[in-house]
């Protein structure tokens, strides 16, 4: 019993990594990522590893922040914290051997008021970045279904 609390306990630190605001406690788990893992390593790879789902998320982040249709949403929020998290997620759902460290889908999004026309630019500039990044078209689309059903926690309306 003692254990299971201070494992719950630990689950919920609120360690701020550098560089990134200071979050509200929550319980830290990869059921949070939304999205089970791929088996195997051959998404892994067709990402090119870590290094790769670096490139793909900052190319996806840096092409949000600029695209005039969903810029607004990103201003003010944490960049660094969402960088760092959406690698975490990615490398999980990938299989890549990392755990996700952020909040699960549906809290994360809330108060940012997400419409279908957002998601879709988003999944645009996925797309995009993924291309830049060389990842094989098929393995684009096996990522694409699995990030698919997010929408339904990430839109409002």
């Amino acid at each position: 019993m003692i254990s299971f609390f201070l494992a719950s306990l630990l689950s919920m630190q609120a360690v701020t990594p550098p560089n990134e605001d200071p979050v509200e406690p929550y319980e830290h788990s990869n059921a949070n990522a939304g999205a089970r893992q791929f088996e195997g390593e051959d998404m892994f790879r067709a990402f090119h590893g870590k290094e790769g789902i670096a490139r793909v998320v900052d190319g996806m982040v840096d092409r949000n922040i600029a695209d005039p249709r969903i810029s607004d949403i990103f201003k003010g929020q944490d960049v660094v914290r969402l960088r760092r998290t959406l690698k975490e997620q990615f490398c999980y759902i990938l299989n890549g051997g990392c755990d996700y460290s952020g909040r699960e889908m549906k809290s994360s999004h809330k108060d940012l008021g997400l419409q279908a026309a957002d998601f879709n630019a988003l999944v645009e500039n996925l797309q995009a970045s993924m291309r830049d990044e060389k990842v094989p078209y098929l393995a684009q689309n096996r990522m694409l279904a699995k990030l698919a059903p997010m929408k339904r926690d990430t839109v409002v309306r």
